[in-house]
Order: C-alpha cells, then sequence, then structure tokens
C-alpha cells in the first residue's frame, strides 16, 4: 500500500477550489438579466376581441392598445380604449410579465372610426392627449395617443386636454368611475365619435 503524501501547497488547493464555488455563484447571481426583445405589434384584424369586453375592436371607434405578455408570442392582449390597456398595467393584480405595450398612433389613422389595424406605436414613446373632450369605443373618456407631438397639440387645440407621456398619466384618468350617457328611459346612448382636426 502507498501512502500518498501531499505538500501544504497541493492539499489546500482542493480546499481553495472549494471555498470559491460558492464566491463564484454568487457573482454568476449578480449578473444583470438577459434582456428580452420587445415582441412585434399585431394587426388588429376581424378575429381581434377586446380582453375585457369579448367584442370585436373592428365595430368600435377611437384608439386600441395591445399588450403583450410573456409566453403568449404573437397573441397579445387587444383592448377596446387605450385607457383600459393602461388600467389593466397599472393594477396590483395584474401578475403577468408585460414585454410591450403598443397604442394606435392616430396621427395616421383615416379617421376617429377607423384608427387603423397596423400603425402601432409603443405605448412608453407615444404622446398623450389627456382630458379631452371625447369618448373610446366603450364610451369612457380616452387617452389620445400620438407619434408626432405636433398632431397631438392640433387634437388638443380642438378637443381639449393637455400632452403627456405615458409615466405622467395620472392614475385619477384611467381608474376613475366612468358615468355614462342616458336617455330619459335609463337606456345606454352611444358616444358621439371625435373627428381627427
Amino acid at each position: 500500500m502507498t501512502r500518498q503524501t501531499c505538500s501544504r501547497q497541493t492539499c489546500s488547493r482542493p480546499r481553495l477550489q472549494f471555498a470559491l464555488l460558492p464566491l463564484a455563484l454568487l457573482l454568476a447571481a449578480c449578473q444583470p438579466e438577459a434582456t428580452t426583445q420587445r415582441p412585434e405589434p399585431v394587426a388588429m384584424t376581424a378575429a381581434s376581441l377586446g380582453h375585457y369586453c369579448q367584442m370585436n375592436l373592428l365595430e368600435h371607434p377611437g384608439p386600441k392598445a395591445q399588450v403583450h405578455l410573456a409566453g403568449m408570442d404573437g397573441k397579445p392582449l387587444f383592448f377596446s380604449q387605450v385607457r383600459d390597456a393602461i388600467a389593466y398595467q397599472r393594477m396590483p393584480e395584474q401578475s403577468g410579465i408585460i414585454t410591450a405595450i403598443y397604442v394606435s398612433d392616430m396621427g395616421k389613422a383615416e379617421s376617429w372610426d377607423e384608427p387603423g389595424a397596423d400603425n402601432w406605436i409603443a405605448a412608453d414613446a407615444a404622446i398623450y392627449v389627456a382630458g379631452a373632450t371625447v369618448q373610446g369605443g366603450m364610451g369612457a373618456p380616452e387617452l389620445v395617443p400620438f407619434a408626432s407631438r405636433e398632431k397631438a397639440q392640433a387634437f388638443a387645440a380642438g378637443h381639449g386636454g393637455q400632452l403627456v407621456t405615458l409615466k405622467d398619466i395620472p392614475d385619477e384618468e384611467i381608474l376613475a368611475p366612468v358615468e355614462f350617457a342616458t336617455d330619459a328611459d335609463g337606456n345606454f346612448q352611444p358616444p358621439e365619435n371625435a373627428t381627427l382636426n
């Protein structure tokens, strides 16, 4: 039987490697998270339904929104109003990982009734007209998104409101209760459609 001998230098090497393992794991955990690519917007079609109302989006006037969640590649949640998508984003019970939000660029829309099927812009890049005298597709006050500050200013000049960015939209603008117009019998009255002049 041969007895293995080691010097102080060769016997401490495995101990040193064992001691460095937790440090290496700790450093690996501190690396910045890999950034995920923002998914592309999806064109609105006759099959696009509003997340909350489950109604066909093409049947409603005004700007729309789509929210992309991790794990739902190419299948965004569509919203009949921009206001609803931002409310969804800010709700505390919203637990999905949002990878992108897109809104209709109303500067490229044909009209209020036809906001466009594929003129999407990233929600965080849009300029919004908040507090305008317009109602969205579901009859609630609407945040009107534009890629162009000049077009947003022109819209605000005709419909009131102020220009804000996504992060500056007050919660009251999207989470406040809405009173809908009714006739003498209490029946819902659809909103009058806005123009983009």
